[in-house]
């Protein structure tokens, strides 16, 4: 077999899931609950950020939030301050690409 797969979770529990962690590219896919989301950080690579489901209520460096519905692709440069949050009812989830992969 040529490919390798993965398998992500496909529930509603909390799950931060680093799929794909190689030289090239982060492929990492998060679900988070009501009330749920990342710490506050600075994107220590471009960051690609599809909305799978829910609704994302994000915050960029000092920007007020901003919120996106499933169907949207966000492209965040590098070293931006990051505040990613659920703060809605239906759960969120999200695929976030890191490209290129953050060196150590």
């Amino acid at each position: 077999m040529i490919e390798q797969v993965f398998t992500m979770s496909t529930g509603n529990d909390k799950a931060v899931e680093k799929l794909i962690f190689d030289e090239n590219i982060h492929y990492i896919h998060m679900v988070f609950n009501r009330g749920e989301g990342l710490p506050e950080h600075f994107a220590n690579s471009n960051v690609y950020m599809t909305v799978v489901r829910g609704l994302l209520s994000i915050s960029l460096d000092e920007q007020e939030v901003h919120e996106y519905h499933a169907g949207s692709l966000l492209k965040i440069p590098f070293k931006t301050k990051m505040n990613v949050r659920n703060e809605h009812e239906a759960t969120l989830e999200l695929i976030v690409v890191k490209a290129p992969a953050p060196q150590a």
